[in-house]
């Protein structure tokens, strides 16, 4: 009997033994599972760190490149006012300089003496592109048959007309009168070839009415005589739809001014010579 006691205290403690020796295994590996997964933790706490601080570095560099992008549009905004309000005062200058020579040439009657008038009757037969109203004295020249496209340089075929345009108002009662030149473009926008002399069709329209005062002041018109004015393409005498109409539109005008008309405000009794002023 007690043999029987002793051998199930001997098998009791043997396996006693092997359950402990059996549990103090199982947590030994976890453990080491567990500080792999505290480490591997730890690494990604770090490098989402660092991506965090990258993004938080981003975003303030985009919150200043916002501020100075609404600092530079609040500039260009003040800029564009200023420019909107510069541009408010030519126009309503230029309204007022166009209304001042509208007033001038509405219903103008002829002022030239009926011999002039005939010749310029008969200079329109004999040169086409020129055309001449007997009921007001305006003569009207195509800018084709006057400039190449885009110039403002006189054709040396044109000289003829101008010549005996410059000599018909030298002879006679005509002495006394002065002419206002005009300047008219089409709706076509500047070609960048054109537009180093010329940058816009306000600049091309005027420059080619000073090239044909010029060239009458060559041929014996006096320049206190003469006036120049471009209207761009802002007096279309055809709706700007195909070639023809624009052709019709591209031109210079001369009107032939009574020795007491004014020309934008300017009265002519109280000019003084300017070769004599001193």
């Amino acid at each position: 009997m007690c043999s029987s006691i002793r051998l199930s205290l001997v098998l009791a403690a043997g396996a006693l033994a092997v359950t402990q020796s059996g549990c103090n295994a199982v947590p030994g590996t976890w453990l080491r599972s567990s500080q792999l997964q505290l480490q591997n933790y730890h690494a990604q706490t770090k490098q989402l760190q660092a991506e965090r601080d990258a993004m938080a570095q981003q975003a303030a560099e985009l919150r200043l490149e916002q501020q100075r992008l609404a600092h530079e549009k609040a500039e260009f905004q003040d800029r564009l006012g200023i420019a909107d309000q510069r541009l408010g005062n030519l126009e309503n200058e230029r309204e007022a300089l166009k209304g001042k020579i509208f007033s001038l040439t509405r219903n103008i009657q002829n002022p030239l003496p009926e011999s002039a008038t005939r010749r310029f009757q008969d200079l329109e037969k004999r040169f086409p592109g020129f055309s001449f109203d007997p009921d007001t004295g305006v003569s009207k020249f195509s800018a084709d048959i006057v400039f190449d496209s885009g110039s403002s340089v006189v054709k040396q075929g044109v000289s003829p007309i101008l010549e005996e345009f410059a000599k018909i108002m030298n002879e006679g009662e005509a002495r006394r009168l002065s002419i206002l030149v005009v300047g008219h473009t089409d709706d076509q926008r500047i070609s960048s070839r054109t537009a180093k002399l010329h940058p816009s069709n306000w600049d091309l329209s005027a420059h080619r009415a000073i090239s044909v005062v010029k060239t009458l002041e060559t041929r014996g018109l006096k320049p206190s005589r003469m006036g120049v004015s471009g209207y761009s393409m802002y007096q279309p005498v055809a709706p700007n739809t195909d070639p023809k109409n624009r052709g019709q539109n591209r031109r210079v005008e001369i009107y032939v001014l009574a020795p007491e008309a004014a020309v934008a405000g300017w009265d002519p009794s109280e000019s003084i010579d300017p070769v004599r002023r001193n």
